[in-house]
């Protein structure tokens, strides 16, 4: 009975995780690509911090829309007031023109760039990212000592963005995870780091994420390496720094990394 009762509830997470919400979008042409998948339940974010990260997705949804009216594809994805922002948009212009409008959005602590300058992608793209992340979550769900209700899952045009708090040990097994899940392309980790007693009494009431990794702004370049202390990438992963301007605002330290895809 007891086996029977463990099987019944990951089944039912896993059903409740495939049907989970989507990442906040702009509307018109903008709707749609992304999917992100998330469950209140074990979150490391208060109660407070989701409902601020569900407010922050559509105020910069609505500011992104302004923006851009109906041109381009643009989602928006808010975790621990970090908006991670990927899609589409007709020009480097725009593009800029998108991270500063979100910047300007209350509560916003950090901004991620991930945007795109060409055409919308297809709605057969957007099928196959949403299918992605499905998997990925799936896996995520049922591998030992990964946290998968506190991650947040992005997959756009073959990226896969996995954003979240997060132990070193957490991070490392969730990146190797999403590397060898079928159809990602590239990883990119948008991460607080926590440390493990954190992890065992999670709270954000204080705003602040518990022994993050710091990371350094290379001046003029506008990219974003992870500092000395940053945390191992996965087995057989090489770390490579995000190679355009990617953080705006950002009181808080944000380490974003991206990883190659498995070989094959």
């Amino acid at each position: 009975m007891r086996l029977q009762h463990a099987r019944f509830v990951r089944t039912a997470l896993a059903a409740a995780l495939l049907a989970g919400g989507v990442s906040a979008c702009v509307p018109l042409a903008l709707v749609g690509g992304a999917t992100a998948t998330g469950l209140v339940i074990t979150d490391r974010r208060s109660p407070s911090t989701q409902l601020a990260d569900q407010g922050i997705e559509t105020r910069a949804s609505r500011a992104a829309g302004e923006v851009l009216g109906d041109r381009g594809h643009v989602n928006l994805t808010s975790y621990f007031r970090k908006v991670l922002i990927t899609g589409e948009v007709p020009s480097e212009q725009d593009r800029q023109r998108v991270q500063a409008a979100v910047s300007g959005v209350g509560d916003v602590a950090g901004v991620v760039n991930e945007l795109a300058v060409g055409p919308n992608s297809s709605i057969t793209q957007r099928a196959n990212d949403s299918a992605i992340t499905a998997k990925v979550k799936t896996n995520l769900l049922n591998a030992n000592g990964v946290p998968a209700n506190s991650i947040k899952v992005v997959t756009e045009r073959g990226t896969t963005y996995l954003m979240g708090r997060l132990t070193q040990r957490e991070t490392q097994l969730a990146t190797e995870v999403t590397r060898t899940t079928g159809g990602v392309d590239r990883v990119v980790r948008v991460i607080d780091f926590i440390s493990e007693q954190a992890a065992l009494h999670p709270s954000d009431s204080t705003g602040q994420s518990s022994g993050p990794t710091p990371v350094s702004d290379a001046p003029g370049s506008g990219a974003v390496a992870p500092a000395a202390t940053s945390a191992p990438a996965a087995t057989g992963a090489v770390t490579q720094p995000v190679t355009q301007p990617t953080i705006q605002q950002a009181p808080q330290p944000i380490q974003v990394q991206t990883l190659p895809p498995v070989k094959k």
